[in-house]
């Protein structure tokens, strides 16, 4: 059978479910697209709570407009246009989605509402374009976000969901001259954003950790629990890039710095120095899930997330997540 015939089979079946005006029916046609469409809010968004709502909002949305899909576009196509819709009109509403100063002297800017994704609920399917490596890393999602919405959405229709100019542009309600000039500034905005290392988002896609960001990570651990500030330093890289969310002021731009101001905050001192960690992944990149016992206490309770980013055997970049009280991450929340 060949993809077109698959198409009309799909979209034929999705017209049977509408005309039925069964719920249930419904659902199970639409349920499959749940953790694409996901992905792509989150994208939009780079908030995995908020990609999850806006996802809920596409199928209500979906299922108030059923009456209005002809088959005309592919059930996946007319998903995704609601699903970047119900994005954009959140986005409006929300004056707290856009990145702030960092306060660093070398400017940059922190997305204090940036969240990791868990890798469990990526589509299942590792080859999927949507799930590339390369554009679900914490860099890139935090680039993203300084594109303006209808750009960003512009931008991810095209360069990373891979529709053609004319598909973007009736998805987005513009013209193809629109579209096609929105996407021309959106990559120089992504390039002045990542770090020269990342500019290429539209390479072959990679999925796996290497051996070397899995060595890293063990030894990361190792000296996190033993409180050995002397390996930590080892392993950063002196144009260190860190960032505690959802805290504002934590950005550091230094390995130095970023030691201190762990240890003046009371890190690795009395109270907090009883780590134990477990080595994890989040939006396909390495991470390290920490935790804490405090002198008080009887176990070790989750306290933060680590995600790193390695290249060439050292820390480039270290974001930390506030990870109590977020069972989406599916980490045991005591040791």
């Amino acid at each position: 059978m060949t993809d077109a015939r698959a198409v009309g089979a799909d979209e034929a079946a999705f017209i049977a479910a509408v005309r039925s005006d069964d719920p249930a029916r419904f659902a199970l046609m639409t349920e499959r697209h749940r953790r694409e469409l996901q992905v792509h809010c989150y994208r939009m968004l780079a908030n995995y709570e908020d990609a999850q709502d806006m996802t809920q909002e596409t199928f209500l949305r979906a299922w108030h407009k059923r009456a209005s899909f002809k088959g005309h576009a592919a059930l996946r196509t007319w998903l995704y246009r609601i699903a970047t819709n119900a994005c954009l009109d959140f986005l409006e509403k929300r004056n707290d989605r856009t990145p702030v100063p960092s306060g660093l002297a070398d400017g940059g800017s922190e997305v204090l509402y940036l969240q990791p994704y868990p890798d469990r609920m990526l589509p299942e399917d590792p080859q999927e374009s949507v799930v590339a490596r390369e554009t679900i890393e914490l860099a890139f999602i935090v680039a993203v976000q300084h594109l303006p919405p209808r750009q960003r959405a512009v931008f991810i229709l095209r360069d990373v969901v891979g529709w053609p100019a004319a598909k973007a542009a009736d998805a987005l309600e513009l013209t193809v001259a629109s579209v096609t000039s929105a996407l021309q500034r959106a990559r120089v905005t992504m390039r002045e954003q990542l770090p020269d290392r990342r500019v290429d988002w539209r390479r072959p896609a990679t999925h796996e950790l290497s051996d070397d960001e899995r060595g890293v990570v063990k030894l990361y651990i190792d000296a996190h629990e033993r409180n050995d500030l002397d390996g930590l330093m080892a392993l950063l890289r002196d144009d260190l890039r860190f960032v505690m969310l959802p805290e504002a002021g934590t950005s550091a731009s230094t390995a130095k710095d970023a030691v201190d101001g762990w240890v003046s905050g009371g890190l690795f001192q009395p109270g907090y120095d009883d780590w134990r960690c477990i080595a994890t992944t989040v939006n396909l990149m390495p991470a390290a899930a920490l935790y804490l016992r405090t002198p008080d206490g009887p176990e070790y309770r989750l306290f933060t997330m680590a995600v790193l980013d390695i290249v060439d055997g050292k820390i480039a970049e270290l974001t930390g997540f506030d990870a109590a009280d977020k069972p989406w991450l599916d980490l045991p929340p005591t040791l």
